[in-house]
């Protein structure tokens, strides 16, 4: 489809075009975390060492090994019933000892985004990154050594019931959520669909606490939703970076083009991130080769790594382009919306990102757990860390509940004027 006279349209190559229908959407090998999920890059830099650290005396461990041996008395067994020495010292139960050592250890570096999965939780994360789970539909993470909503997935059965990205959890189910990581919460949270799970919420602009009640459901994560509006605006809402988020959005990308509109509002409003390689494909669509998209610092434990743009490059100075942002758009919607801010591409509307400035691995620790760690931050494309605040937009539009339930979005709206306007 090439330029019309009066300039309206969109320029891209015949032979994008039909690569829009059928051809693969470059990962980058691996995968990468940007929210409070995990994965695994380049960071392979950093070197395993599985020998004993030198300098530490582990004698208290085993002391306390042995002293459990010795001396513990389940509360659950009855004053007159013998404990044996050896069924506390099972091999199930030895390995549950092993799987709570290393949570304690990930817990001592008192960093939210840092910690261990163990069997059950490590299968849990993996179907969630396929993108169907059951549960209530929302993203977690400890802020400020609370339990914090990042942000209820669009169309969940948290969302419908009302929670909101920065809801503070102080209690699920009635029991105390202080000194919960979120491997914990998520087990909580978790199980089977049509039960029901409560929270005890505080939110701001609330005198007190209140509690919200969630029907569990099977979560399919809609993640690319393309909507071609009749004022020539056309919308593309993007909910989570999963393994297949490019194609969609490729494809969504291809309907846009046909649509023959140019002014495009990517929305990733309540996205909490997801794979980096999702992020950096997404941006390539809209950034010359070799642009930089975000680079992973370090610190010094491993050279940085930079991300650059794919080179799909495919739309001209025609194209007029928004991205809606909120306190939800978290980690890989950080970096996308940040990256083609950066560059040029897109105005922000809405208001402070979530602020997940850093980057997780996922180290498998045996063939079925992981340790979900921080290795490194993210750094914008002008070489600025991204704020814990978040990222400011360009234009500050904030949305109550009152007009959620009336069905308004003043958000929208101001991205709508703003790009009729271009």
């Amino acid at each position: 489809m090439h330029d019309t006279s009066d300039g309206r349209s969109l320029s891209l190559s015949y032979a994008i075009v039909a690569g829009l229908l059928i051809a693969a959407a470059a990962f980058g090998g691996g995968f990468l975390v940007g929210g409070d999920r995990a994965g695994m890059q380049a960071a392979a830099a950093l070197s395993l060492n599985t020998a004993p650290p030198p300098g530490v005396d582990f004698s208290p461990v085993w002391k306390a090994w042995s002293v459990i041996d010795e001396k513990f008395v389940p509360v659950s067994v009855a004053s007159s019933t013998p404990v044996a020495t050896s069924s506390s010292s099972s091999s199930s139960g030895s390995q549950e000892r092993v799987w709570g050592m290393i949570q304690g250890l990930a817990a001592s570096l008192d960093d939210p985004y840092t910690f261990f999965l163990p069997p059950t939780e490590n299968e849990q994360f993996a179907t969630e990154m396929s993108g169907s789970f059951e549960g209530v539909g929302m993203e977690i993470a400890v802020r400020d050594q609370v339990l914090t909503v990042v942000s209820p997935l669009k169309g969940t059965p948290a969302e419908r019931a009302g929670m909101k990205s920065g809801d503070r959890i102080l209690k699920i189910d009635g029991a105390t959520t202080q000194g919960l990581d979120v491997t914990q919460a998520v087990k909580k949270i978790r199980g089977p669909k049509g039960t029901a799970v409560a929270f005890e919420v505080i939110r701001e602009g609330w005198a007190e606490s209140r509690e919200i009640k969630v029907i569990r459901e099977v979560i399919n994560v809609p993640v690319v939703t393309p909507t071609a509006r009749p004022d020539g605006v056309y919308v593309i809402a993007v909910s989570t970076f999963t393994s297949s988020s490019p194609d969609l959005f490729r494809n969504a990308l291809r309907q846009f083009v046909l649509s023959g509109d140019t002014r495009l509002v990517l929305d990733l409003r309540g996205n909490p991130g997801g794979y980096l390689g999702a992020a950096v494909d997404m941006a390539s669509w809209f950034l010359p080769l070799g642009k930089i998209v975000v680079t992973e610092d370090y610190a010094g434990h491993a050279p940085n790594v930079v991300h650059r743009s794919l080179g799909y490059n495919i739309f001209n100075s025609n194209l007029k382009m928004v991205i809606l942002v909120d306190r939800g758009s978290a980690s890989a919607s950080e970096i996308l919306a940040d990256a083609l801010h950066d560059h040029g591409v897109a105005k922000l509307v809405g208001t402070n990102t979530f602020g997940k400035g850093s980057v997780q691995e996922l180290v498998e620790i045996t063939p079925d757990t992981a340790l979900k760690i921080t290795v490194a931050r993210w750094l914008a494309p002008n070489g600025v860390h991204i704020p814990q605040e978040g990222i400011t937009p360009d234009v500050e539009v904030k949305i109550t509940d009152e007009e959620i339930k009336a069905g308004k979005d003043p958000q929208m709206d101001k991205a709508v004027e703003i790009l009729l306007a271009m």
